[in-house]
């Protein structure tokens, strides 16, 4: 079955910011976690990259969104448990973000 796993995180939140070092560590950690992904067969489509910034739109406009779509993935797994156990080894986790989970239909 195919997954998609959204990675959300707040950007109000008080979560710490990284110093340059541990910037670096994390980056490797989000590299290995997607080549380990890769390895293993998971990743359902290639990898895409996302505008970060983004906008929310609701019946009053345009706002600013501060809880936004950091990237996502599809992925390949057997059910949602499987998926989920996929999801919390995710880097952002790490950053006070979540992964959303979504079976494809």
């Amino acid at each position: 079955m195919e997954f998609v796993l959204v990675f959300r995180r707040d950007h109000r939140s008080t979560a710490p910011q990284l110093e340059e070092e541990d910037l670096l560590m994390y980056r490797k950690h989000w590299q290995d976690w997607y080549l380990s992904l890769a390895a293993s067969k998971r990743l359902a489509r290639p990898v895409q990259r996302w505008d970060a910034q983004g906008v929310a739109v609701s019946q009053e406009g345009v706002m600013e969104n501060a809880v936004v779509v950091e990237g996502l993935i599809f992925i390949e797994a057997s059910d949602y448990t499987e998926a989920a156990e996929i999801a919390r080894d995710c880097p952002i986790l790490l950053l006070g973000g979540c992964v959303e989970v979504l079976q494809g239909k």
